[in-house]
């Protein structure tokens, strides 16, 4: 008896008509600048449990809402070049670059950082990516050259029914 296996839809790439690729690029460019640059960070880095929670303590008590130079999310870590005016108000402190993290991957105590952007202002000051992140993981005694990765293993064979 031969059992019939569903065949996948192929992934289509959604179509998008010239109007609203060319807002989705002005969006971009006004969120990061023309000239910013991005980084994967291939393998990603993975933070460990003592050293997730030595940085995320860190960054709490550098945020930038009050008087430091960071602000924190589950999906991203941002420097500034100063302290915000107040609680929702960034003032005159300009964006130096965001890491973009995800918590509890690939353990559920440990943070991955596998993308990092560098705004236009960011480097005209002499940052780049990896100064970028050096400067959040050196709260762990860490850097991103030092800094374990993410184990990446071949993808599983495909199965074949003979």
């Amino acid at each position: 008896m031969t059992v019939p296996v569903p065949v996948p839809r192929a992934y289509t790439q959604p179509e998008y008509d010239e109007e609203q690729r060319e807002a989705l690029e002005v969006l971009a460019a006004r969120a990061y600048g023309e000239d910013s640059i991005t980084e994967v960070i291939r393998p990603a880095a993975v933070l460990p449990e003592m050293s997730a929670r030595e940085v995320l303590f860190a960054l709490s008590m550098l945020d930038a809402r009050d008087g430091g130079e960071w602000i924190s999310t589950p999906a991203a870590w941002s420097l500034y070049d100063q302290a915000w005016a107040g609680p929702t108000d960034p003032g005159e402190s300009q964006l130096i670059g965001t890491m973009h993290v995800a918590y509890g991957t690939p353990t559920r105590y440990e943070i991955t950082i596998f993308r990092a952007t560098v705004t236009a202002f960011g480097m005209a000051a002499g940052w780049d990516v990896v100064s970028l992140c050096d400067r959040a993981l050196v709260h762990a005694g860490l850097s991103l050259a030092s800094c374990p990765r993410a184990q990446l293993s071949p993808p599983p064979r495909p199965f074949r029914m003979s």
